[in-house]
């Protein structure tokens, strides 16, 4: 901060004219007298290089692997159970010692994705290894960029006005990959293959370096406020001061939002009311934002600019959204429609679509009611099952007789009818009121209006995978159900490497399995599935003992908890080809997937996917 609107110096290039151990505290408390410019640009390349850096290995990493991955998929597309032998063997020591202790390693020994709590309260989840590697990096690096001060200066208000103009300049620099780390339609997340959950963590992280910066820059302008003050013994109250300069209250504005923000993003008070927090969360982000922009402006300071581009993506982004929603979900005369089927402990839920979707499996929706909640939902589901049919009819305003021969002779219009199911465990809030209003009615089924935004996700394909261990936990079988058609149907056509599929679900009661019934009916009558699919049921809190009986070699039941760790074991050792295990349940299952994983990566080609969403 500083304590004029306007500047008319331009750092060191100024101060350059003058000797600064003879210069008056007070002028290096406004404009940019003492302000580095020139390290200042310097750091900002230096942190857009290292981005630009990490992004291109990640790319070049993804290449390899989308390369090794095609050639394994054309090779095993006609081969047998021998000839994949080959791809089940690393060729190199190097990525599966990666693998194990940097790409899928937690921070600790096992927890990662478990919610770890203090006083009952959550306390949220640990990034990965290599997550935290990144992060500490990033952090380290923003840490000597704003130390890296001229520590000789006779000056000490002159050391202080270097340290605000590099806090503030980093600040202003962070937001940009705080905004696009932040949305669903970050291009980053096709390109590196990256999920956005990953992005969604360092996201947080760079909003409280952000929020740091920013109190440093604050600091580092009141301690020259404080010493210029007692040089010429005439002290002023800085609130005073801030008061009477719309370029510090500005600036107070912006940084009292990022501090509020610091606080209530805290995993604690995110966990208590989601929603709330999010709402209030991006109104305070606004504020910070546009606050900071003024501040900028007003002050006439460098990298304004930054400010509104980063304003720009924040509104494109939305817009985005918004697009995504209408043209799937509203036609000219009609919008989507919804029915909910109440069932035990969740809601089956189907949208009909207005318009066609290329979907992929392992894809996620946000689903909106209008008639529930005003707020659009930020909570995201996972397609469950999708229907795609082509029907030859008319449309309702051209139903009518011909009247011509031109009109007989003119073929019907194709149209596309699509469906999409989710399966919406009744948890509280918007999942409660509607499993609540499904069970109300007579016959449990409900007819309401609502709309969803999406596909997102989706970015791992299973195909040139020999064995493919599917675990799922809970409503995380919704995740995994397009991935068992998609690989049987791919077998049967002979598209895909796959020869082995073994579904793992981890559920408390028999209940559950009403919510998956008509689609593994409907994947039991498919063709070659007795040879391919291999189906594991654990409920591991059943009404009775008897109740769980496994009715054939093909769908095996257990009573109790699942352990991965001899699941993965087992089918390890009799393996087809290149092995891939992916999981989508709870953290704390999750996590020990991972480990079972880890165990292996060293002895063949595993590689794990984990699909997740931590908030």
């Amino acid at each position: 901060m500083s304590s004029t609107p306007k500047l008319t110096t331009h750092g060191l290039s100024a101060a350059s004219n003058y000797s600064i151990c003879s210069m008056a505290p007070g002028n290096f408390t406004h404009g940019l007298m003492g302000v580095n410019l020139q390290m200042d640009d310097t750091t900002t390349y230096t942190l857009w290089l290292s981005i630009l850096a990490v992004c291109l290995i990640v790319v070049i990493g993804r290449l390899v692997q989308g390369g090794v991955s095609q050639l394994r998929h054309i090779f095993n597309l006609k081969t047998d159970s021998v000839q994949q032998a080959y791809w089940s063997r690393n060729g190199t020591w190097i990525w599966p010692w990666l693998k194990r202790r940097l790409i899928y390693a937690p921070l600790g020994n096992k927890r990662h994705n478990r919610n770890f709590q203090v006083a009952r309260l959550n306390m949220g989840t640990l990034p990965s290894r290599f997550h935290t590697l990144l992060l500490t990096l990033y952090i380290i690096s923003n840490i000597v960029y704003c130390l890296f001060l001229d520590y000789k200066s006779c000056n000490r208000t002159a050391v202080l006005a270097e340290l605000r103009g590099r806090t503030g300049h980093l600040a202003f620099v962070n937001m940009m990959p705080l905004i696009v780390f932040a949305g669903r339609n970050n291009a980053l997340i096709p390109l590196l293959r990256v999920s956005f959950d990953t992005f969604n963590i360092f996201h947080r992280w760079i909003g409280r370096l952000v929020a740091v910066e920013a109190i440093v820059h604050t600091a580092a302008w009141m301690a020259a406020k404080d010493v210029a003050d007692r040089v010429t013994h005439d002290p002023d109250s800085m609130m005073r001061v801030v008061h009477n300069n719309l370029f510090l209250s500005w600036g107070l504005a912006s940084l009292l939002a990022m501090i509020f923000i610091l606080i209530q993003a805290s995993s604690a008070i995110r966990h208590l009311a989601y929603e709330t927090f999010l709402h209030l969360h991006q109104a305070l982000a606004i504020v910070a934002f546009l606050a900071a922009a003024v501040h900028g402006r007003m002050g006439e300071l460098p990298l304004t600019n930054y400010v509104y581009v980063t304003i720009a993506l924040w509104f494109l982004e939305r817009a985005i959204r918004w697009s995504r929603i209408i043209y799937h979900n509203f036609g000219f005369s009609s919008s989507t429609q919804v029915t909910v089927e109440a069932l035990s402990e969740a809601c089956r839920v189907t949208f009909h679509l207005k318009r066609p979707w290329q979907l992929r499996p392992g894809c996620h929706v946000y689903a909106h009611f209008p008639t529930l909640t005003w707020s659009l939902s930020s909570h995201p589901f996972s397609i469950a099952w999708y229907d795609i049919q082509e029907k030859a009819f008319r449309a309702a305003e051209d139903e009518k007789l011909p009247s011509t021969l031109s009109d007989l002779r003119s073929p019907l219009p194709a149209r596309t009818s699509n469906s999409i199911t989710l399966i919406m465990s009744k948890k509280s809030g918007m999942t409660a009121q509607l499993h609540a209003r499904a069970s109300a009615a007579a016959s449990g089924i409900i007819k309401i209006k609502g709309y969803i935004e999406g596909p997102y996700g989706g970015l791992e394909s299973m195909h040139s995978y020999g064995t493919v261990i599917l675990f799922a936990g809970g409503v995380g079988i919704t995740h995994q159900m397009p991935h068992v058609r998609d690989l049987l149907q791919s077998y049967n056509d002979g598209t895909s490497a796959v020869r082995k599929i073994i579904l793992v679900w981890s559920v408390r009661s028999q209940e559950a399995f009403d919510w998956i019934h008509p689609w593994m009916t409907e994947i039991f009558q498919m063709p070659h599935r007795q040879q391919v699919l291999k189906v594991l049921l654990f409920v591991t809190k059943p009404r009775h003992a008897g109740d769980v009986v496994s009715r054939s070699t093909q769908v095996r039941m257990y009573g109790g908890r699942c352990k991965p760790e001899r699941i993965v074991e087992e089918e390890f050792e009799k393996r087809v080809g290149a092995m891939a295990v992916t999981v989508c349940g709870p953290g704390a299952f999750a996590d020990e997937v991972r480990s079972a994983v880890r165990e292996k990566v060293e002895e063949g080609v595993v590689d794990f996917v984990e699909e997740s969403f931590s908030w």
